[in-house]
């Protein structure tokens, strides 16, 4: 493997000290096949040759015959997550970070955390919002799959390619950060507007996905237009939440192509407790907005617009409040009757 001589004319060294002096780390792209998916030959001498020197991101395009590798997909994958454990072994430096690509075939949200930092769930994504609702309504269903030790991978986040309103670019940016998904930045530097500077650097939204006490992804609680666990990939589910070292954090998402008015009740949440208030702060305003009391009301959010919240205990809820119970399921006084709203 050789550096392009026009784009990298000092070679790889060079840029990646560059990087590391920057406070980034670097790492390369590359293939589990005979080509990246591109075309670029990946020509791999050895396994262990190229764990040792790249941390690498590895997709799954040309595939050699099968009386080649005679092995599947897990195969293929396993033989550099065994090299990457072989080397910190060996060198005594913590594993490299691992990411591997398999469009979400042969449930690799289930076999890829025994392997990978970060497994690709889905298609390749378009900029453009089609795109992404079907890849946040895929995601909804395995949620639970993020944490430390692996993220479900929503590929690329496109802002700055056309195709996204501003609304729209905002939700594409909360959803990627809340779920947790690595957040890798696919576009040239020349289309990094003001605008879209301005919202990979929404620093209270990057604390929710760098949380160092709660890796877990934010989830659905209810899935608002279309019945609770319904699968549609062009209304995905529009009310979330999760826990933080901070608060609960909720994502509310419109999904409809006019604005709407979305409302909860706030034990609809499980992270949140019955009987308490919570003061809001809005993650895109970076305001503080009172105190929500068993509800929460989001006037006119744009279409396929965001809000983002972070929820902080207050103290109990103030005396007289009817009825006696958030919801009426299952409301009983302790003579035995229930009590409905």
């Amino acid at each position: 493997m050789v550096p392009d001589k026009i784009r990298f004319k000092s070679g790889f060294n060079h840029l990646t000290s560059k990087l590391h002096s920057m406070g980034f780390k670097a790492g390369i792209y590359s293939d589990s096949g005979w080509y990246t998916c591109a075309g670029y030959p990946v020509r791999i001498p050895s396994i262990r040759m190229f764990a040792a020197h790249y941390p690498p991101r590895f997709d799954n395009c040309a595939i050699p015959y099968d009386d080649i590798i005679r092995e599947g997909i897990v195969g293929k994958y396993q033989r550099m997550s065994n090299a990457i454990i072989e080397l910190a072994k060996t060198s005594g430096k913590p594993p490299l970070i691992f990411s591997l690509c398999e469009w979400g075939l042969s449930q690799v949200w289930i076999w890829g955390k025994r392997m990978g930092h970060s497994w690709r769930t889905t298609g390749d994504i378009g900029p453009n919002w089609r795109s992404l609702a079907s890849i946040i309504n895929f995601n909804s269903f395995i949620t639970t799959a993020t944490d430390f030790y692996g993220r479900n991978d929503l590929d690329m986040l496109q802002l700055g390619n056309g195709g996204l309103t501003f609304d729209e670019a905002k939700s594409h940016f909360t959803a990627w950060a809340l779920m947790k998904s690595p957040l890798l930045i696919g576009t040239n530097l020349s289309n990094i507007t003001p605008d879209v500077l301005g919202i990979l650097s929404n620093k209270e939204i990057l604390a929710i996905n760098q949380d160092p006490v709660e890796g877990t992804s934010i989830a659905p609680f209810r899935w608002g237009v279309n019945p609770d666990w319904t699968s549609n990939s062009t209304h995905p589910a529009q009310y979330w939440s999760g826990p933080s070292q901070n608060g609960t954090v909720f994502m509310l998402l419109n999904t409809l192509d006019e604005p709407a008015t979305l409302f909860f009740n706030l034990t609809e949440s499980p992270w949140i407790r019955a009987g308490r208030q919570y003061s809001v702060r809005d993650l895109w305003t970076h305001t503080n907005n009172g105190t929500a009391i068993r509800n929460f009301t989001a006037p006119n959010v744009p279409p396929h617009g965001v809000v983002a919240l972070l929820l902080k205990d207050a103290g109990d809820e103030p005396e007289g409040i009817w009825p006696k119970c958030s919801t009426w399921f299952q409301c009983t006084d302790k003579n035995g009757t229930h009590v409905q709203g």
